[in-house]
């Protein structure tokens, strides 16, 4: 199982201002999309470290990970 399919990864639109950083962090995880916004690939091989990494890099932090299985958010941390 891809380290993406054991993660929830979501992007907050109206907090993403298009700076690609978690399309160069984890280029199989993130895409731009029209709007110039990033998105969640399906069936990303980025690892884990990558998806947090990118996470982490976000400069508005419009990325939120979640572990599936124990429904822990990785990032941001509350």
């Amino acid at each position: 199982m891809a380290d993406i399919d054991k993660l929830k990864v979501t992007v907050d639109r109206d907090a993403c201002i298009g700076d690609g950083a978690c399309c160069n962090d984890a280029p199989e995880t993130f895409e731009m999309d029209d709007e110039d916004k990033a998105v969640v690939k399906q069936g990303g091989s980025d690892s884990r470290d990558a998806i947090l990494e990118a996470a982490q890099n976000c400069p508005t932090d419009a990325i939120t990970v979640v572990d599936k299985a124990t429904g822990k958010k990785l990032y941001p941390e509350d």
